[in-house]
């Protein structure tokens, strides 16, 4: 048993660890080459990691989309696509409605390698290139060069408040523990306590009775 909690344990760990890798936001410094439309075919496979209809995205019925995109390029030269999409009230609750705003402002500081322009984009998601999906970009701000890397306060005034929140709730769970379950259990363990020392004392009654019986029916 203790090896399956343990492996339950282990895996719920690591779709936490997955979750927040995903959903929290990342900056990220990098040269912006290009900003377009195009029509993207969504799966089956990929379309958790797209925006909902509800947030006012139009899919034909083949399952096309028109999505903006950036492309861009990181200081060591390996390139990096962004998506741009409204995130609407749905999760990640980024409440993005400034796509258009956000892809005007790309366009603009698009920069060339001979004359670049640096800029920090912050995103969330995932660049999986076998499964197209795309980090979906939030913000975009110019920096001063390749090398500058604004600090990530988003994420983490955003873990520090999810580490407040398990705090919060391990103490709620405790104060509950003490008050309830540890009364209930040492009550629970006290009444079998009682009910194996009544069976005990019944079963030494049984067998006096039936030694007395024996030794009757044996002329002892």
């Amino acid at each position: 048993m203790r090896w399956f909690l343990t492996v339950i344990g282990v895996l719920f760990g690591i779709t936490v660890f997955l979750f927040l890798d995903y959903a929290l936001p990342y900056r990220q410094t990098v040269r912006i080459t290009n900003t377009y439309n195009r029509l993207t075919e969504i799966s089956t496979s990929n379309a958790i990691f797209f925006a909902s209809p509800d947030t006012g995205t139009v899919q034909n019925a083949q399952g096309q989309r028109d999505i903006r995109f950036i492309d861009a390029v990181r200081p060591n030269g390996k390139p990096y696509v962004y998506r741009n999409e409204d995130t609407g009230w749905i999760w990640p609750p980024y409440f993005k409605y400034d796509s258009s705003n956000l892809h005007a402002k790309a366009t603009d500081l698009r920069s060339t390698s001979a004359s670049p322009e640096w800029v920090s984009v912050t995103s969330y998601g995932w660049r999986l290139a076998w499964l197209s999906i795309y980090p979906n970009a939030i913000s975009i701000r110019p920096v001063a060069g390749p090398s500058e890397h604004p600090f990530n306060w988003p994420a983490v005034i955003i873990l520090l408040l999810l580490g407040l929140l398990l705090f919060l709730l391990w103490r709620m769970w405790n104060q509950f523990r003490e008050r309830s379950i540890d009364p209930a259990i040492a009550s629970a363990d006290a009444a079998w306590d009682r009910l194996d020392a009544r069976a005990d004392a019944a079963r030494d009654r049984a067998r006096g009775r039936l030694s007395r019986w024996w030794a009757r029916l044996s002329g002892r």
